[in-house]
């Protein structure tokens, strides 16, 4: 009986040192694995100064006022089209003679309809003034003065009704003939003389003003807060061109409902060298934001709406901040709360980074 209690000892003593040498394996292992560091990329938030920036597209486009596009008061023929795609104009220079017998002759039917209008009216006056006499002495009759004085006012009224007609019938007759309101380019000919055309809207020739020309560029809805009235800016046409500076002159009072975008208006600080029509990229610059806290634009990692960087301790540890990020521009980003200055933020490495890990440390190369 003893042998078989000395036995069964052996045998739970052997199971229990067993389970404890599993025991210290496994604890060996956890203790491998914690203290593994994760190699990162840091570099210190500094103050600076910082200023956002819009980046959108847009095009070249002549100012108001420095456009005109000529078409045809009424179908009509061309007669004289003397300037070419490419030459230059100046002001008051022939630019299209339309050939429309229709609005000659009517003309000078409204001519016609005032010279008698002014006959009507001149014996209307003196048939008046000859009743009012004859009234006055007990001649005629007053029915005879009201009527006069009907015939009075009708032919004065008549009178200025064909007046106002011709008015109107040589203002269409004007339009025959069209001069350069201003100087400039012929951008596009559309039509020769001898071409017949009408109503339509087509344009027939283009002039613009090269010296007036502007930039249109579509700012998304977010960004309009950003953009105000004299902000600078820059824009960038296709090469070989150079980039030229620029200034917001006037902000949209609407937003397509259908881009979410509004057009923006950019005037160029010296006259540009770029086309009317050139695609363009402008950078709109916004106020400035100066000792503000600035990080890489890299270490901020953003999850939905909120934002987050990780920061290395004094002990060698990643730990997961959220801030307040603000304006972002050339390769930096603004912290409006969250961290101070001095504080090493990671860069590299952070992806998948867990809270609290140890990290070994690599700075940031300027």
């Amino acid at each position: 009986m003893g042998c078989l209690v000395r036995g069964l000892a052996l045998i739970v003593s052997a199971l229990v040192s067993l389970a404890l040498l599993g025991a210290c394996s496994h604890g060996a292992s956890e203790e491998v694995a914690t203290t593994d560091k994760v190699p990162v990329v840091v570099a210190p938030a500094v103050l600076g100064t910082i200023r956002a920036a819009v980046r959108v597209t847009g095009s070249v486009k002549p100012a108001p006022g420095a456009e005109l596009q000529v078409t045809a008061p009424q179908a009509a023929r061309i007669a004289e089209m003397p300037k070419a795609e490419g030459d230059r104009v100046r002001k008051g220079d022939l630019l299209v003679r339309f050939d429309i017998p229709s609005l000659d002759a009517d003309a000078a039917g409204r001519r016609s309809d005032v010279a008698q209008g002014e006959a009507r009216l001149a014996n209307a006056r003196a048939a008046a003034q000859r009743v009012e006499g004859l009234f006055q002495r007990g001649i005629a009759a007053r029915k005879e003065v009201e009527d006069a004085r009907r015939e009075l006012s009708d032919a004065t009224a008549a009178v200025a009704a064909a007046r106002s007609a011709r008015r109107a019938a040589g203002a269409l007759a004007g339009r025959a003939v069209v001069r350069a309101p201003f100087a400039g380019v012929v951008s596009s000919r559309l039509h020769n003389p001898g071409d017949l055309v009408d109503t339509s809207g087509d344009p027939i020739l283009r002039v613009i003003d090269p010296d007036r020309l502007q930039v249109e560029a579509a700012v998304p809805l977010a960004a309009l807060p950003l953009v105000a009235a004299g902000s600078p800016a820059r824009v960038r046409g296709p090469a070989p061109f150079a980039p030229e500076e620029a200034r917001v002159i006037a902000r949209p009072a609407a937003v397509d409902s259908t881009t979410g975008a509004a057009t923006v208006r950019l005037a160029f600080a010296r006259p540009t060298r770029l086309p009317a029509g050139t695609p363009v990229e402008v950078e709109i610059l916004g106020g400035e934001h100066a000792h503000a806290v600035l990080v890489p634009a890299g270490a901020v990692v953003q999850e939905g709406a909120e934002s987050f960087v990780f920061t290395v301790d004094a002990a060698g540890k990643a730990r997961r901040v959220k801030v307040a990020a603000g304006v972002a521009a050339g390769g930096s980003t603004e912290i409006l709360s969250g961290i101070s200055p001095g504080e090493k933020v990671v860069v590299q490495g952070q992806s998948g980074l867990p809270d609290g890990a140890a990290v070994s440390v690599t700075a940031a190369q300027p």
